[in-house]
């Protein structure tokens, strides 16, 4: 790849990847030709979506059914306070466009669910997972192994929050987690509240998980858990091995269609 490939404004634009060490044009040309699903556009998939339209990632696709809320500008720094009443796809296409023309928005104003999910995930590169919905994390996990796509999910509650990645061939999250918890047993923002400023940080740590991974740079936490507590602000990380007998990854699945969880979304909390 020469720099020839990029436009005048992209070399500007882009200048800090490209005299980056390890990463250059090869792996800016890599981000601009990718094409990334976030499902959830609030507190986590809004420094997703941001990042990654700064980074240049080519084509950024966006599954989210809600409308913007008051109680979502806390922490969901995509939207403003003009959004309120209007879909997170259209605030998050708007603010998009705003930071980084190069990148094209595919709007998904819909919850996924086990009728959509494989469709829809068929045509991305990676996928983000950053819903609070048990429903969408385990829809996402079964629907990218059943496609051999790679995938971040993360989540946030309180004070702490977790992300890990998944590429065909490594652990995925039922080998950690093999069956989503009870119902009565989920807590969700709206319950139990949510520091904001977290939403960023684990955000953040996603959108670079996907750079990383698209870029082919780095150890992105495949087979890894990280975690972050905020009280004290402690990072840990844990690694788990591939299950072969896990029932959606492992050496004879017996999850081979889609089954959506029970759990219902939260509106206007992501």
């Amino acid at each position: 790849m020469t720099s020839e490939n990029f436009s005048r404004e992209q070399l500007r634009r882009y200048n800090r990847h490209l005299i980056l060490d390890g990463f250059g044009e090869q792996g800016q040309r890599r981000l601009l030709n990718s094409r990334v699903l976030i499902v959830g556009a609030g507190g986590l998939g809004s420094p997703i979506a941001l990042y990654l339209a700064a980074a240049g990632i080519g084509t950024i696709g966006i599954a989210d059914g809600d409308d913007v809320s008051l109680t979502n500008l806390q922490r969901q720094i995509i939207h403003s306070t003009g959004d309120i009443g209007k879909p997170k796809v259209d605030s998050a296409e708007r603010r998009i466009n705003e930071l980084n023309p190069d990148v094209k928005v595919e709007k998904h104003a819909f919850y996924l669910n086990e009728d959509n999910a494989l469709d829809l995930i068929r045509d991305y590169d990676f996928v983000v997972e950053g819903s609070d919905n048990f429903s969408a994390k385990y829809l996402v996990n079964d629907a990218c192994v059943m496609l051999d796509k790679p995938f971040c999910i993360g989540g946030i509650n309180r004070y702490s929050g977790q992300v890990m990645t998944h590429k065909p061939g490594t652990a995925c999250y039922r080998c950690l987690f093999p069956e989503p918890p009870a119902q009565e047993d989920v807590e969700t923002c709206a319950m139990v509240g949510v520091l904001g400023s977290i939403a960023g940080m684990l955000g953040t740590v996603q959108a670079t998980e996907v750079i990383k991974h698209l870029a082919g740079i780095g150890e992105p936490l495949y087979n890894s858990m990280l975690s972050f507590d905020a009280l004290t602000m402690q990072w840990s990380r844990f690694r788990f091995d591939k299950d072969n007998n896990c029932n959606v990854c492992g050496d004879k699945p017996s999850i081979t269609e889609l089954k959506e969880y029970a759990f219902q979304p939260c509106k206007n909390n992501r």
